[in-house]
């Protein structure tokens, strides 16, 4: 592998690597990843697919459909900054997903782009080939949610930071780290912090990294891209420490939880696992999860032994940090959370599954060589599996929704209306009308104010099987709907202003 300077480098020096042999030249390497990760998201995830719970509540905010939904506590604005300026020009849901699959795509790349001088190309490009081909990274890359560009944010500040404290001069790794930092902030400001926190005590801790500039820009980022969720605290909020107080109780309380068994579950295909008691009945979808901190110590022992460890043990360190809070501190899994730890911890992984034939030659070589492919190709089978099943649920559930709006605009919820109580926010948006909960973490109206609404507009309040309508609206009207996926006696009580 070719070598890594862990002190700073003269001005303008290059590393060996600089310039890699025709073979090993990283654009095709990258180039080719990255596009099989953007057409596997175009042609398996983005047909048919509907938005989800969380990312209506993104899309509503800057939607030309219906009024914004309630944005609540734990939630910054990034991911919907990101999609603003494709909702500017269209509502297409499927336009929405191929723009994101695009630009995760090219994400991809780029945040691969800058470790090309710090890991040989062949590991590089099998690291990305590990990440994009998780159910998790092509479901998540078309998505309307924030992690997947936390996990970009987290592999180029850590890149970045690899790359300026070998050489002091690298100013566009120093504004990458500043850039990437702030960017992870925008989109989610609690990940920034324990993205920042390790970067920093690595330069604390490693004398020759030891530059006030890389810790200022580590700061300045966190500052930067935290900058507006702090400032809507104090507008909306009531605050910094309620709107933190809020999010803490929003999320279950932040405290000692061990969510290491949640998160093997959701690995099934379960896009929140809340609360996850459930059977474990597939196994399977969870052994790379096994393999992974095994072939991350392989990786590891293989860097050591090449005299570079820090392009493996910093990822590795940020990596687990990322991983703190939702492995130790909150009681419910999704795997979306962790593709931070996994982008960060596919570096090290791939080298650890290249390592056991760097050093064999001739006819045990091809049947490693052989076994390595039989075994990748089972893995990303048992991915596309999972992934075919939880696209398929989604597109039935999106039939559904379209099914519900179409018959609530029939019973006369047409805009401008309220959608209150079961799938509240998705169903308001199909509809065109405002979402309102009295109640629960996003409680944003009374139900004085909501029966006020309703002596003007059409307001419905969608009720499942075994629930009841609160008591204002127990006297409406009652419609049956189109029932939605394991939900059934699906109903809405409907306003006197909601005339067919």
């Amino acid at each position: 592998m070719p070598s890594v300077r862990l002190a700073p480098s003269p001005r303008g020096h290059q590393p060996p690597d600089a310039h890699p042999g025709p073979a090993t030249r990283p654009l095709p390497w990258l180039a080719a990843v990255t596009a099989a990760y953007t057409l596997a998201q175009l042609v398996l995830v983005v047909p048919g697919m509907g938005l989800g719970w969380d990312e209506t509540v993104y899309v509503s905010q800057v939607g030309r459909d219906a009024p914004a939904a309630f944005f609540s506590a734990p939630r910054a604005r990034g991911i919907t900054f990101l999609v603003a300026p494709l909702t500017a020009l269209t509502s297409s849901v499927e336009a929405l997903r191929s723009y994101l699959a695009v630009l995760s795509g090219g994400g991809l790349f780029l945040t691969l782009w800058v470790w090309r001088r710090l890991l040989p190309v062949p590991g590089l490009a099998l690291a990305g080939t590990l990440f994009g081909g998780l159910w998790i990274t092509l479901f998540y890359g078309p998505q309307v949610m924030p992690n997947l560009w936390v996990a970009y944010g987290a592999l180029l500040a850590t890149g970045c930071f690899l790359r300026v404290v070998r050489d002091s001069g690298d100013r566009r790794a120093l504004l990458g780290l500043f850039g990437a930092v702030a960017f992870a902030a925008l989109m989610r400001p609690a990940d920034a912090l324990w993205l920042a926190l390790p970067l920093a005590v690595a330069a604390l801790c490693v004398p020759a990294w030891r530059r006030p500039a890389v810790l200022i820009a580590l700061l300045a980022g966190v500052v930067v891209g935290s900058a507006e969720w702090v400032v809507e605290a104090y507008v909306s909020y009531g605050g910094l420490a309620a709107r933190l107080h809020r999010a803490s109780e929003i999320q279950g309380g932040m405290g000692l939880h061990f969510a290491f068994d949640d998160q093997i579950r959701a690995l099934e295909g379960r896009s929140l696992c809340r609360p996850c008691d459930v059977p474990w009945r597939h196994p399977v979808t969870a052994l790379w999860w096994f393999a992974l901190p095994l072939l991350t110590a392989a990786g590891a022992l293989s860097a050591v032994r090449a005299r570079r460890p820090a392009v493996v043990l910093v990822p590795v360190l940020v990596g687990l940090s990322l991983a703190v809070p939702y492995l130790l501190m909150i009681d419910y899994a999704a795997p979306r959370f962790l593709l931070p730890t996994y982008a960060l911890l596919a570096l090290p992984a791939a080298l650890g599954v290249l390592r056991p034939a760097s050093g064999v030659r001739g006819r045990p070589r091809r049947v490693l060589a052989t076994a390595l492919a039989l075994a990748l190709a089972g893995h990303f089978a048992i991915q596309y599996a999972v992934l075919h099943g939880i696209v398929s649920r989604s597109r039935v559930t999106r039939d559904a929704m379209g099914r519900i709006a179409a018959e609530l605009h029939r019973q006369g919820v047409r805009p401008p209306c309220v959608v209150s109580g079961l799938e509240a926010v998705r169903i308001a948006y199909r509809a065109g009308c405002a979402s309102r909960q009295s109640g629960g973490h996003d409680g944003s109206i009374t139900r004085a104010g909501l029966l006020a609404v309703a002596r003007g507009r059409p307001v419905a309040v969608l009720v499942g099987e075994g629930g009841s309508a609160p008591s204002y609206a127990q006297g409406w009207r009652v419609a049956l709907l189109p029932q939605l996926p394991g939900q059934a006696g699906y109903r809405a009580h409907l306003s006197p202003s909601a005339q067919p």
